[in-house]
């Protein structure tokens, strides 16, 4: 028997939401205020989330952990088995010696930190994450900083900083694409022509926020001062990476996007230090500070970039060619890898849940049962090619199979926590999207009438806390911020756009993607300091992405495309 959501089982909608928010509080202050590690965290907010779906939603019991169960599932595959694998990549080139081929070819680059930041964090991140995505960037590029003398937590905090502007485009494209499949029918548009429409019009905010982050990330790391010494840097990478942004998901395709404006910032940065190096070479507090090299001696040591980037060569070869067949339509079938991969998908219903919630206006047209499906893509995942990619580069690099093996075994005990981390933190978001507690939520942001295209950056980012993925808030909220926009006479692209474009700024407090980062530096326990460094930064760009919808909404509505 089938079970109706109520948004407002408080009596009012907002006092609903406050006691349908208690899990997020939970697990804030848990985090941020009592410090305590981030599996203990989000285990009490689990506890909590249960009981307000139990005692307040009058979930019935058993929805309740069957939405539990499936979270858990969906972290297993959706985050955990890619950002897993993520990190055992990067511990492969650590256990073969090759990483020490990359820190002097980064040295060759430039020795200077500031430099170092951008063309890691910033450009080299934005291309993990568009074509992998999924919590790699701050991995891999965290773990890279820390080896090559960046302070453990800076060097995440300055991962979680940067993997904002990219991530709207991240896996290729693949939230704007969730976006289009689930929101046309609501539009009258077919599923191609909404995602078109969405990624022109998050091309059209997200550049803005590229402009500045390169500047943001050096100000965080050593303040305005040394900021204005490598200004042309700073300037170098963001113009090149906003551009390309704008130009391909307005001209190109959403899948590129990540891609082609990573690929140039770290074309303008190579471009720029050909014949330009900072006066002085800024390194941390106890490091010996000297002249920068020549820009001839820069490029000597460049010359063996090549081949200290085989591994990630390698890593972004085989994600492309799997995603072949997203990126060029119309491929001969003995050519698209695309589909041959996902030929290996299994799509199921999760037993006990599917269709046994029912959700009603305004979060859907009419009374509607709620899917409860899950898709496993054995091949197609990110995770499947990244431990692939590994494989192949581990033997490129000479590693014998005992190594790989060593090093997996390595991987799994130094994820632990992070992995359980992330299975409840999924928990969480089921629970509450299924008992109706994110709907309740969501509902009472929409209220906020002319302001909403403020309050909708935040719904976007609410989503993304709780999911860790662009993507997931997407399917989370994307529905209802475009029925809401519909009824506030706003565009429904726009409202779409800004919950994407809002929801990447959650992902550098997202409690898996700290644990994550912090697990990638072997400082497990940290995830509460990662927060307090990063939390008011989210708050602070989330209200960029919203006071710019609503001038786009107002002031600026020739910005948004039409469908």
């Amino acid at each position: 028997m089938s079970w109706l959501q109520d948004y407002q089982p408080a009596g009012g909608l907002w006092i609903s939401a406050l006691l349908a928010a208690l899990p997020i509080i939970v697990l804030l202050v848990s985090l941020g205020v009592v410090r305590l590690s981030a599996h203990l965290s989000a285990a009490l907010a689990l506890i909590t989330a249960l009981g307000v779906a139990l005692l307040l939603y009058r979930m019935p019991a058993g929805l309740a952990f069957d939405a539990a169960a499936m979270g858990v599932v969906f972290g297993v595959w959706s985050v955990a088995w890619i950002a897993f694998h993520a990190v055992y990549f990067h511990n492969v080139t650590v256990a073969t010696g090759r990483f020490e081929s990359i820190k002097r070819a980064l040295s060759g680059f430039s020795e200077d930190r500031r430099l170092q930041a951008l063309l890691i964090a910033f450009s080299f991140g934005a291309l993990l994450e568009g074509v992998a995505g999924g919590g790699s960037p701050i991995a891999i590029t965290a773990a890279m900083m820390a080896a090559l003398g960046f302070p453990p937590v800076k060097a995440v905090v300055l991962a979680l900083l940067a993997n904002t502007a990219p991530v709207a485009f991240g896996g290729l494209g693949n939230p704007l694409i969730v976006l289009g499949r689930l929101t046309a029918p609501i539009m009258h548009l077919k599923p191609d022509q909404a995602t078109d429409a969405f990624s022109a019009m998050v091309g059209r905010q997200v550049p803005f926020l590229a402009l500045i982050i390169p500047a943001f990330l050096v100000v965080v790391l050593a303040g305005w001062k040394r900021m204005l010494e490598v200004w042309p840097a700073v300037v170098a990478s963001g113009v090149a990476f906003a551009v390309m942004q704008f130009v391909a998901s307005n001209f190109v395709s959403p899948s590129l996007v990540d891609v082609l404006a990573a690929l140039a910032a770290m074309a303008a940065l190579w471009i720029l230090t050909r014949f330009w190096q900072p006066k002085t070479v800024w390194r941390f507090d106890g490091e010996p500070a000297r002249e920068s090299r020549s820009v001839g001696a820069a490029a000597s040591s460049g010359r063996g970039a090549l081949y200290a980037w085989t591994p990630y060569i390698i890593l972004i070869l085989a994600i492309f060619l799997s995603r072949i067949g997203t990126i060029f339509k119309n491929l001969p079938v003995w050519l698209d890898l695309t589909k041959l991969l996902h030929k290996a998908d299994w799509v199921f219903a999760w037993p006990g849940l599917h269709n046994q919630v029912v959700q009603h206006p305004p979060i859907t047209p009419k009374n509607s049962p709620y899917a409860a499906t899950l898709t496993v893509d054995f091949l197609f995942s990110p995770g499947t090619v990244a431990l692939l990619a590994a494989v192949i580069a581990g033997f490129v690099m000479g590693a014998r199979p005992e190594k790989l093996l060593r090093a997996y075994r390595q991987t799994l005990y130094q994820m632990r926590w992070a992995l359980a981390t992330i299975f409840m933190i999924l928990a969480i978001a089921f629970v509450m999207n299924y008992s109706g507690a994110t709907q309740t939520l969501g509902l009472a942001l929409a209220t906020t009438g002319v302001l909403f295209p403020i309050f909708s950056a935040y719904i976007g980012w609410l989503g993304v806390f709780l999911t860790g993925s662009d993507a997931s808030t997407n399917s989370l909220f994307g529905p209802m911020q475009v029925i809401s926009a519909q009824q506030l006479h706003l565009d429904p692209v726009l409202a779409g756009a800004t919950n994407t474009s809002g929801g990447v700024m959650g992902k550098m407090i997202s409690p898996q993607n700290l644990s994550i980062g912090a697990t990638a530096i072997g400082q497990s326990g940290k995830e509460g300091s990662l927060l307090r460094q990063t939390f008011l930064w989210s708050l602070a760009l989330t209200a960029v992405v919203g006071v710019l919808s609503l001038l786009q909404a107002t002031v600026l509505s020739f910005m948004i495309p039409s469908p």
